[in-house]
């Protein structure tokens, strides 16, 4: 029987999902409608981690596009995204188990992402992840990742005073270290660097070991 201890807080894309290929999907309509060629599934994956803003600065630097027009493409890629979030994206293996897991013992469960909050709370309505959350922090609302401030919100919203951090990425592993948590890093998603280069109180490849990881930080 695991404890009940503090929140467990988790990161979105990469973490609970792959939801690269909807991204690549909204990216791709926005810049063929500029005339451009579509991104492939590595390159979007090189550019996610920083916000959708972000997201779609990267490309508009790949192509030599005029950054003036970037607040208008930013619209675009959120209407883009928002009006088919999931169509190809996919839970993790056993992330609805260990959820289901966490949530059972006792743990307050929360989300802190960079994605923009309304697409975040569509995608978990639509993936069915919502009734998990008693938090949900995107972008938005205060600085992104990883300024500690989203997590620290998130924190703040499930009543608490600490938490352990779920993520992915190196901006995962810095947001938990700008806020003093620990850091429970998923080898499967999209970090950029090797695992053991990523400051972490400990990693794991399957969900199902996620459990004991929590317990153990009780």
């Amino acid at each position: 029987m695991i404890p009940k201890m503090t929140p467990v807080i988790f990161d979105l894309d990469g973490t609970l999902i792959d939801s690269v290929p909807d991204l690549m999907a909204a990216l791709n309509q926005v810049f063929e409608a500029e005339g451009q060629a579509p991104f492939d599934l590595a390159t979007v994956t090189s550019f996610i981690g920083k916000g959708v803003a972000n997201l779609v600065r990267r490309g508009m630097e790949t192509r030599g596009l005029d950054m003036a027009d970037h607040p208008r493409l930013v619209a675009a890629m959120e209407a883009a995204y928002e009006a088919d979030p999931t169509s190809r994206t996919r839970i993790y293996p056993g992330v609805t188990e260990a959820l289901e897991t966490l949530a059972q013992a006792g743990h307050p469960l929360g989300i802190c992402t960079n994605k923009p909050e309304k697409a975040a709370r569509i995608v978990l309505d639509q993936m069915g992840l919502t009734p998990f959350f008693a938090a949900i922090v995107g972008g938005g609302r205060v600085a992104l990742k990883p300024d500690p401030a989203p997590l620290q919100l998130c924190i703040a919203e499930l009543g608490a005073d600490t938490a352990i951090y779920v993520g992915d990425s190196e901006v995962d592993a810095d947001t938990a270290v700008a806020a003093g948590l620990p850091f429970l890093l998923y080898t499967e998603g999209y970090r950029k660097s090797p695992a053991e280069a990523l400051p972490q109180t400990a990693r794991f490849s399957d969900f199902s070991e996620l459990p004991w990881l929590v317990a153990e930080q009780a």
